[in-house]
C-alpha cells in the first residue's frame, strides 16, 4: 500500500543514506534517527550527517488505518503521522505512530485495546516507581496523583519505519508498565533506559474526531488475499480476515492457532496451537454468524456498521464448597475500521455491549465511581474461556482465566455495567475495565437482520413478552411475567438435573443457547443449571491484549 500524500513540510533535511544512497528525509529538526524506506538500515543524525546503527525487521502489515503520511488535528494542532514503532511482548504485538505537530511538538498515537491513544513524552511530576515495584493490579502515586498500575510486561522493538525521536534498538528487552486513573488517562512508564525511564501520559480518542486525511482505503475487513497457511492441527486452510489477527479458530477441527508473531512469520506446522472439543461437547454456533455486519450505536447519536468477527464461550468457576450453580454466557468480538473493536454480550438475563475503558474507576468499598457516575458492585468471581470461534486482536490461550467483578449503575445509569477483569500471563498480567450498556434482544435481531423464525433464541429480556404476551406494558404485568419466569427456572435446574431438557427446549426453544447447553451438559454428565452466582452480563478478557 502506498504512502498518503503528506502536506508540505515547513522545513525540511534531506542525506543520502551511507549505506544505499536512497534519499532520507527529515521533516522535524527533533527527530534523531529515521528508518531508510529502500534498504531497512536504521539511521542514527549526527549533525548533518547520517551513521547507519543497524538494519530494522520488515514491518508487517495489519488492520491499522494509519499510514505514514496520514494527518489530522488534535485540539486545535495540526500533525501528520512521520514515523512508526512496532513493538513485541509475550502475547502479541502493537503499533506506536510518531506523530509530529506544526508547532513542534510530538506524539504518540497508540493502539490500546482495540482502541487508539494519543499521548505525549512529558518531565515526571515526581519521583517514579521501580520497575521490579510494579504489579498489575496494585497502585502507585506519582507526584499528586493516584494511578491504578494495569500492566507491567517485557517488551521489545520489533520493526520500525520514518523519523524517530529516540533511535530504536531492536530486539532489545525492556520493561513497560501502563498505569490509568479515574481522569480517563492512561500514562506509560518505558524503562528501556532504567537509569532514566521515559514517562508519557495521553487519552482515549476517535480517528473521526482528529479529523484524520490520508487514511489507508479499504473496507472494514478485507480478506487477506493470495495468502493463506496450513492449519498445525489438520491441514486445512487457515485464511484471516484481518492482518491485526492474533488468534483464529480453523474452521474444520475448531483448533485455536497462535498467529501472534505475525499471521505469516511462521509456517503452518511450526505455529503453536491447542485443541478444542468437538462434537456433541464442542461449543454452540453464535447466533449472531461470524461475518455478519450490524449497525448500532453503543452510546453514540449515529449508529455504525460492526462486523462480527470472534465469538467466545465463557463460565463462571464457582468457590470449592459452595452451592452456586455454574453460569455460563457468550461474548460476540465487534470491529469497526475506524472505532476499533467492542462486544456484544449475550446472558441469561439480557444483552449488553461492551468497550473497553481507557482510564481506571475510583472504588471505595463496594461502590466505583466513574465520569461522575456510581456503580454498586453486584457480583465477583473467577470466569474461564471455554470455546472460541473466529479471529481475535489478542493470544487466545487455553483455559484462559480472569477474575471478574461486575457492577450495576445506579440512579440515571441503571442501564449502564461497569466490568473489572485481571487476567495472569507469561510476562504479567493486565486489569482492563469497561464499560456497556444493556440492549433489547430486538434491537440486536434488528441490526444484524435476524428472521423472525430465529428471533426467539436470542431473547432473555421479560419486558417484550410481558408487552407482546399481555398487550400491554403496566408494572402489575411485568412483575407477573417475572414471577412466571422466576418459578420457571427454578423447575429447569430440576429438569437439567433429571438429565432431561424437554422441558428447556419447550420453555426457551430448541434454537436457545439454554436448550443447547443442557443437551451438551446432558451428554457429558454434568448439570445444566443456571444461578445469579455471577456471569449474569458477563465480561470479556484481553489475555492481555492491549497495547503494551
Amino acid at each position: 500500500m502506498a504512502e498518503a500524500p503528506s502536506p508540505p513540510a515547513q522545513r525540511a533535511w534531506r542525506a543520502a543514506c551511507p549505506n544505499c544512497g536512497a534519499p532520507v528525509d527529515f521533516r522535524s529538526a527533533a527527530s534523531a534517527s529515521a528508518v531508510c524506506s529502500y534498504c531497512r538500515s536504521t539511521l542514527l543524525r549526527e549533525g548533518e550527517a547520517l551513521r547507519r546503527i543497524g538494519e530494522s525487521a520488515e514491518l508487517f502489515d495489519d488492520h491499522s488505518p494509519l499510514q505514514l503520511g496520514a494527518s489530522g488535528r488534535y485540539a486545535g494542532e495540526a500533525f501528520t503521522l512521520i514515523g512508526r514503532l512496532s513493538l513485541g511482548y509475550a502475547q502479541g504485538r502493537w503499533n506506536e505512530w510518531h506523530a509530529l505537530f506544526d508547532n513542534g511538538r510530538s506524539g504518540w498515537l497508540s493502539e490500546d485495546n482495540g482502541a487508539y491513544v494519543l499521548a505525549f513524552d512529558a518531565a515526571a511530576p515526581g519521583a517514579l516507581p521501580a520497575a521490579e515495584s510494579l504489579r498489575a493490579g496494585g497502585s502507585v502515586r506519582v507526584g499528586e496523583q493516584a494511578w491504578s498500575v494495569a500492566s507491567v510486561q517485557a517488551a521489545s522493538v520489533q520493526a520500525a519505519e520514518g523519523e524517530l525521536p529516540r533511535p530504536p534498538r531492536p530486539g532489545k528487552a525492556f520493561v513497560v508498565a501502563d498505569l490509568r486513573n479515574a481522569r480517563d488517562e492512561v500514562a506509560t512508564l518505558d524503562y528501556s533506559d532504567p537509569a532514566a525511564p521515559a514517562w508519557s501520559v495521553g487519552r482515549a480518542v476517535r480517528l473521526a474526531e482528529l479529523q484524520m486525511q490520508g487514511l489507508r482505503e479499504g473496507e472494514a475487513v478485507k480478506a487477506v488475499a493470495g495468502r493463506s497457511l496450513p492449519c498445525p492441527s489438520c491441514g486445512a486452510a487457515l485464511e484471516p480476515k484481518l492482518e491485526s489477527t492474533r488468534s483464529i479458530v480453523c474452521g474444520q477441527c475448531k483448533a485455536v492457532v497462535d498467529l501472534s508473531g505475525g499471521a505469516f512469520d511462521g509456517a503452518g506446522a511450526d505455529l503453536a496451537h491447542f485443541a478444542q472439543e468437538t462434537g456433541a461437547t464442542a461449543g454452540m454456533e453464535p447466533l449472531l454468524p461470524l461475518g455478519r455486519t450490524g449497525k448500532l450505536a453503543f452510546g453514540r447519536a449515529d449508529p455504525l456498521p460492526w462486523q462480527v468477527v470472534g465469538y467466545l464461550e465463557r463460565c463462571d468457576l464457582p468457590a470449592a464448597g459452595s452451592d452456586d450453580e455454574q453460569t455460563f454466557w457468550r461474548e460476540y468480538l465487534l470491529y469497526h475500521r475506524t472505532e476499533g473493536f467492542a462486544f456484544l454480550v449475550d446472558a441469561e438475563d439480557g444483552w449488553s455491549w461492551v468497550r473497553p475503558l481507557t482510564g481506571a474507576p475510583q472504588v471505595s468499598g463496594q461502590t466505583a465511581t466513574w465520569v461522575g457516575e456510581r456503580f454498586r458492585q453486584r457480583w465477583s468471581y473467577d470466569a474461564r474461556s471455554t470455546y472460541v470461534l473466529g479471529e481475535f486482536y489478542w493470544q487466545v490461550r487455553r483455559d484462559e482465566r480472569a477474575r471478574v467483578t461486575d457492577y450495576d449503575g445506579l440512579g440515571t445509569a441503571s442501564r449502564k455495567r461497569l466490568s473489572r477483569e485481571q487476567t495472569v500471563a507469561v510476562g504479567g498480567g493486565e486489569v482492563t475495565w469497561s464499560l456497556g450498556e444493556t440492549l433489547e434482544a430486538a434491537t440486536v435481531a434488528d441490526a444484524f437482520g435476524i428472521p423472525p423464525g430465529q428471533r426467539a433464541a436470542l431473547q432473555r429480556d421479560a419486558a417484550p413478552l410481558a408487552s407482546s404476551a399481555l398487550g400491554g406494558s403496566s408494572g402489575l404485568n411485568r412483575v407477573l411475567i417475572g414471577i412466571v419466569l422466576i418459578l420457571i427456572l427454578v423447575a429447569l435446574i430440576g429438569f437439567c438435573s433429571e438429565d432431561d431438557c424437554r422441558d428447556v427446549g419447550q420453555a426457551f426453544g430448541t434454537a436457545s443457547p439454554e436448550y443447547q447447553q443442557c443437551l451438551r451438559n446432558r451428554s457429558s454428565g454434568s448439570s445444566g443449571s443456571r444461578s445469579s452466582s455471577g456471569g449474569s452480563w458477563g465480561g470479556w478478557s484481553s489475555g492481555g491484549g492491549g497495547h503494551k
